[in-house]
């Protein structure tokens, strides 16, 4: 049985995480069948609607003014480009549209164009999801009346951790983001960035806080670190590939009810590796070339991983399906 009705602690969560690695893997797939289907992984298409000039100092990211970042800022786009590729992402297969802007916090003259691209995604049948950085109560709410499904905005690794990678912003100003999100009925999508460096132990921490929040995030994205030229972290380490299943699993175990994205770096793994984040509990990837300014396998690709693999791309019919597991 889970831990789903106390709060997980830094060594309950480090003792599943330090399991034999059969044992994690067959302790997360058993959980995952109770509450999806395991040959299911839902799709989500991403694209950046504001690129660059962001006033954030984080320390992966090729968008920060502060890290001699040779891109150039643009604008926030047009909504009718948004609803366009949104049509695009549809008629590919993707059944979550998610739109980030490269923005410490929105400012309120760009808020009536941001509930537009919501109301006309959430018109098109798709879910929708923003990632724009700090909201006050005010922007909450004119997002969460507009429709919006999901606010991603990740705590990207430990507390204990968080300054070595960022420093303009806190990690309790994170979390009091997601409680406003949460607060107001917008479900939250939140996760991490592994190979920043970091510690094991960062990692099941970063978990823990995520899987104790009141809930957890619906969604829950698992970012490989694809170091970005002009950044503190351009030469960062890469993270070991069994190091990285083992979060997957755990994240899978411990928030057992939660979509498990297999986020950026998947353009960096075998066919192999993401087979085994698979088995591991993953069940949601970002199709398309593009994940804000890093690469992403192309859409061909997956299917032909996909294949191999006997999973399908989930449906807007398509739910949870506790009733597959055995």
């Amino acid at each position: 049985m889970e831990n789903t009705s106390s709060k997980w602690t830094q060594e309950s969560a480090r003792a599943i995480y330090d399991l034999p690695l059969m044992d994690l893997l067959f302790r997360a797939q058993t959980v995952h069948r109770q509450n999806f289907d395991p040959n299911k992984v839902q799709t989500s298409k991403l694209l950046s609607i504001k690129t660059g000039g962001c006033a954030e100092d984080c320390a992966y990211c090729s968008q920060s003014a502060r890290n001699g970042s040779k891109l150039t800022a643009s604008k926030l786009i047009e909504v009718q480009r948004v609803l366009t590729e949104a049509r695009k992402a549809k008629d590919g297969g993707a059944t979550r549209f998610c739109m980030g802007a490269a923005w410490r916090e929105p400012k309120d003259r760009d808020m009536d164009a941001l509930v537009a691209m919501v109301e006309g995604v959430r018109e098109m049948g798709m879910e929708t999801c923003m990632t724009l950085g700090m909201l006050d109560d005010n922007q909450v709410i004119k997002l969460r009346d507009a429709g919006l499904d999901y606010y991603n905005h990740n705590i990207d690794t430990s507390e204990r951790y968080y300054s070595e990678v960022i420093t303009t912003r806190t990690f309790a100003d994170r979390i009091d983001t997601m409680n406003r999100v949460q607060n107001a009925g917008i479900k939250v999508c939140s996760g991490g960035i592994l190979g920043m460096g970091e510690q094991n132990q960062d990692r099941v921490d970063m978990l823990v806080t995520l899987a104790n929040l009141a809930p957890a995030p619906d969604s829950v994205p698992i970012n490989m670190l694809m170091p970005q030229e002009d950044t503190p972290l351009a030469d960062a380490k890469p993270i070991d590939p069994i190091d990285f299943v083992r979060v997957i699993a755990l994240a899978r175990i411990m928030m057992p009810k939660s979509y498990v994205r297999l986020s950026a770096g998947r353009s960096e793994m075998s066919d192999e590796l993401q087979a085994m984040c698979f088995l591991a509990g993953a069940n949601s990837i970002f199709v398309g070339e593009t994940l804000l300014t890093a690469e992403n396998p192309e859409e061909d690709t997956d299917a032909v991983l996909f294949a191999k693999l006997g999973i399908q791309a989930e449906t807007p019919e398509d739910h949870a399906c506790p009733e597959v597991a055995e």
